[in-house]
């Protein structure tokens, strides 16, 4: 069952912990989903122009604890989701979103928030049509991070005490929040993509996938 959000347009998600190769992923999709002349938004997470610089400077400044950590987040989420998500679904678009509910869910509950908790906070978010999620090994993890941006302090998990090492926090925070996704996959109807494989062929399982639905008919 498809448009569960009720809007005309079409809402795709692409999860994953850090590292997996999401951007790549979701900037083919929007230029396929482009070429087969539908509108397309991608909406990526911690953009909003009220918040995200709010969240990156208490970042910098080492300020988040776990609860302002989830608050900030959810208001950036609904503040994209009022002024870009809704008003393109209703214009139509397919949109695509470079992290979704999900991506809370996962880190509020591994910082130590009550999953249902978690849940209700963003209880108001459009149900996606789609959600796929990119599944890759810590140690591929590691070494894709330390040959691009390098270790982050929070995608390392070293805001919660994991360890004093930042590769062995790494590890256990993204083994923790891995293993909160795969709670999530079957309750959400995830579609689990090797994240792996080759960039084309992770694209193309992707494209099948988006083809059923736009070949419905359903995005107006």
């Amino acid at each position: 069952m498809y448009q569960n959000h009720g809007y005309p347009g079409l809402l795709i998600v692409l999860e994953g912990t850090d590292g997996v190769g999401k951007s790549t992923q979701v900037n083919l999709l929007k230029k396929y989903i482009e070429n087969e002349c539908y509108g397309c938004m991608l909406s990526e997470w911690k953009t909003s122009r009220l918040i995200s610089n709010v969240i990156n400077e208490a970042k910098d400044r080492n300020l988040l604890n776990t609860t302002t950590f989830s608050l900030l987040y959810a208001a950036d989420y609904a503040d994209r989701l009022e002024n870009d998500i809704i008003p393109a679904l209703k214009a139509g678009f397919v949109v695509i979103l470079d992290r979704y509910i999900y991506t809370a869910f996962v880190r509020d509950s591994v910082r130590g928030h009550d999953i249902n908790w978690v849940k209700k906070l963003y209880d108001f978010a459009p149900e996606p049509d789609l959600i796929f999620y990119l599944d890759v090994s810590v140690d591929v993890l590691l070494k894709r991070i330390i040959g691009s941006k390098g270790l982050d302090f929070y995608e390392s998990g070293r805001d919660i005490g994991l360890s004093t090492d930042i590769y062995n926090s790494f590890e256990i925070y993204q083994k923790r929040c891995m293993t909160e996704y795969k709670k999530l996959q079957k309750e959400y109807n995830f579609i689990n993509i090797n994240g792996e494989l080759p960039i084309e062929e992770i694209h193309q399982k992707i494209v099948k996938e988006v083809k059923k639905v736009l070949d419905l008919g359903i995005v107006k």
